[in-house]
């Protein structure tokens, strides 16, 4: 293990390699401070500058912006009151209040100190739990992948925050924009209507641009925001030894709870911050002060979320499983370089794969570095008005599609998955499930039909290996539990409807 990390950091020192961490965890930090604004956006628009870089620097470069954002997200939450990253909502309740309380910035030097203790744990476990888990993927087979790849998207549908159904629906559709194109067996082209753009499949840029940065456009710019930053002199910005005995504990626990609830698919940083919250809100012998400016509310999140950071990479680089939408787009550039994420990664590719891991622990050691010191700057940005950034947005959205492939036809997809993306928002669909079944369906749909192949057609060949029927077993039993429910509701009302006169 000591050789491979020093493997790894004499991959991340290469000045190139260096130069796109730096260039990472910076562009994810300011992502994260800017409201409106989120990862996918930010690396769905870098995946085209990535085609002209090896692709250790590039999964660099994206890895960055994905944890960058963890930081960032924080600033804004305890300055603005507005979560500029969706896993930094919780630090709003504590971490403004304490702003308010003339406490802002050792609200700030506590989340950038917890962040940093957690992602630096969450690496140590990420190494630790590297090799046992790809030589377990190692023993699957297609029947294996085919059934672990339900699972984890059944997972992603079951542990969806709205409706369930919504989120299925979700997931269907993605499965089908994901069978456009050429098939995987065959080569024969499906629902590609003669169109050349559509005969190599709808690309994952323009699906993830339009999802996320044009549809959070179209909805943001129908309301106004009210930006109320805190405008007093941030000082003290280093917590005391108080403070830190205080935190303490809500760190550790805050990065335990993280980083297992990373690994899961469909958990992730969001989940994990929302109950290390909640831990700490229920064992603390003062819960009344949650929601007064208490520190363990800000130090419990922001150590949650930048652990689960750390511990969703463990399925995408030992089994090739994304847990969360942005292990789908680190999962899709890994692919535009014709690598495969799973347990051969790591012998195949092993500077790529301890490169990558060892720049987390390099990158988050340049965030705490940076973070305190640029606080000023941050609040400067904070200032940008929306009418300035949201056409911005909008332009380079443009430009990243079209500097793709110079098709002209992507812009129209860029436009044509904006405007589902609006609706489905609109209607309260989940887009993650979306983007997440568009990246695995031909993963699923490869893995079944070898499957079937080997097995001559019979489909009992995923009972009778061990590991995939235990997977199936328990996806049977999550949409047993959605299912079940609606089928007894609408079996009582129906019974009702009879009785009715």
């Amino acid at each position: 293990m000591l050789n491979n990390l020093l493997i790894g950091f004499s991959v991340c020192f290469d000045p190139v390699n260096l130069f796109s961490c730096l260039a990472g965890v910076l562009i994810g930090q300011i992502i994260g401070i800017l409201p409106g604004i989120g990862p996918v956006w930010a690396m769905s628009l870098l995946m085209p500058i990535t085609f002209y870089l090896q692709p250790v620097s590039a999964i660099i470069m994206m890895s960055g912006i994905y944890y960058g954002a963890q930081y960032g997200g924080s600033i804004t939450s305890i300055l603005l009151n507005i979560p500029g990253e969706a896993t930094t909502v919780v630090t709003c309740l504590d971490g403004y209040q304490m702003a308010r309380k003339g406490r802002a910035g050792v609200a700030l030097g506590i989340s950038a100190i917890g962040s940093f203790i957690a992602g630096t744990l969450g690496v140590c476990g990420l190494v630790l739990l590297a090799y046992p888990l790809s030589q377990f993927g190692l023993r699957l087979g297609a029947p294996e992948y085919f059934s672990l790849v339900l699972f984890g998207i059944t997972l992603i549908v079951y542990m969806a925050s709205e409706s369930m159904l919504k989120a299925f629906i979700s997931a269907v559709l993605g499965l089908w924009v994901g069978t456009i194109g050429l098939d995987v067996m065959t080569s024969i082209p499906r629902f590609s209507f003669g169109s050349l753009t559509l005969l190599d499949g709808v690309g994952l840029v323009p699906i993830a641009m339009g999802l996320f940065g044009v549809s959070e456009v179209l909805l943001n710019v129908e309301q106004s925001i009210k930006k109320d930053i805190f405008k007093e002199r941030i000082g003290n910005l280093l917590p005391t030894i108080q403070d830190l005995a205080s935190a303490a504990g809500a760190i550790i626990r805050g990065t335990v709870i993280g980083f297992f609830l990373g690994i899961v698919p469909g958990g992730g940083a969001l989940l994990a911050s929302f109950f290390s919250y909640g831990v700490e809100k229920r064992i603390s012998k003062h819960p009344e002060e949650f929601g007064k400016g208490a520190i363990q509310g800000v130090a419990a999140p922001e150590s949650a979320n930048n652990a689960g950071a750390q511990g969703a990479f463990i399925p995408l680089l030992t089994l090739g499983l994304p847990s969360n939408v942005i292990m789908a787009m680190l999962l899709g550039t890994l692919m535009i370089h014709g690598l495969k994420p799973g347990p051969l990664l790591l012998s195949q590719q092993p500077k790529l794969f301890w490169g990558v891991i060892t720049s987390m622990y390099i990158g988050n050691l340049i965030l705490l570095v940076l973070n305190i010191p640029l606080i000023a700057i941050w609040v400067k940005i904070l200032k940008v008005p929306y009418y300035v950034l949201f056409p911005l947005i909008l332009l380079f959205c443009v430009i990243g599609v079209y500097s793709l492939n110079n098709n002209e036809w992507e812009i129209y997809l860029l436009i044509l998955f904006g405007g589902l993306g609006y609706v489905l928002r609109k209607l309260r669909f989940e887009i993650a499930p979306f983007v997440l079944a568009l990246v695995l369906g031909p993963l699923l749909e490869e893995n079944l039909r070898q499957s079937l192949v080997l097995s001559g057609g019979k489909i009992s060949i995923f009972f009778t290996q061990p590991i995939s029927l235990i997977f199936l077993l328990i996806t049977f039993f999550l949409l047993s539990t959605f299912a079940i429910p609606r089928l007894k509701k609408r079996r009582r009302m129906l019974i009702e409807a009879e009785d009715k006169p």
